[in-house]
């Protein structure tokens, strides 16, 4: 079953920590000095914040599946869609070892979909996508990479006609 993914930048975590906490009716499943995570099941949804230097607001969206198959699934769906997938492959991401995929919708907003294949004592080893098409800056969070240069690479395929 798939799980909804939400991811917002924060400028505080304590005080997010207590107001989502709150909101919620739960502590965190998963709680670092600059990240938080509730696994919720009602609403089904992975819903996490993290204070690591960007913009305050929606991060990201995403859709987190359980196995293989549905990841093959959402993919696919996403490339008959039309939409410039890049691949980041095996990754080590918001505490967790994961495979991943990302998009950027028509509205601008980054969308990850992801199996979480482990768990990780570190945020991220790496700070950029795994591909050598688009070129991301060393800076990038290990999370959604930068719309910009999403847009950019899926203008590319498009004028190249790939």
């Amino acid at each position: 079953m798939k799980r909804m993914h939400v991811h917002v930048a924060v400028g505080s975590i304590e005080d997010s920590v207590k107001f989502y906490s709150g909101l919620f009716g739960v502590a965190p499943t998963v709680l670092k000095e600059d990240y938080a995570k509730w696994m919720l099941d009602d609403p089904r949804v992975n819903f996490a914040i993290s204070a690591r230097g960007r913009q305050p607001g929606l991060d990201h969206l995403g859709i987190q599946v359980e196995n293989e198959s549905e990841l093959n699934e959402v993919s696919t769906r996403l490339k008959s869609a039309d939409m410039q997938v890049l691949d980041e492959g095996s990754t080590t991401c918001c505490y967790a070892k994961s495979e991943k995929s990302w998009v950027v919708d028509p509205q601008g907003i980054a969308w990850e979909t992801f199996l979480t294949t482990g768990e990780s004592t570190v945020y991220g080893d790496n700070n950029e996508v795994s591909t050598t098409e688009v070129p991301l800056a060393k800076e990038t969070a290990c999370c959604a990479p930068p719309v910009e240069a999403m847009q950019v690479e899926a203008v590319r395929v498009e004028i190249e006609g790939k």
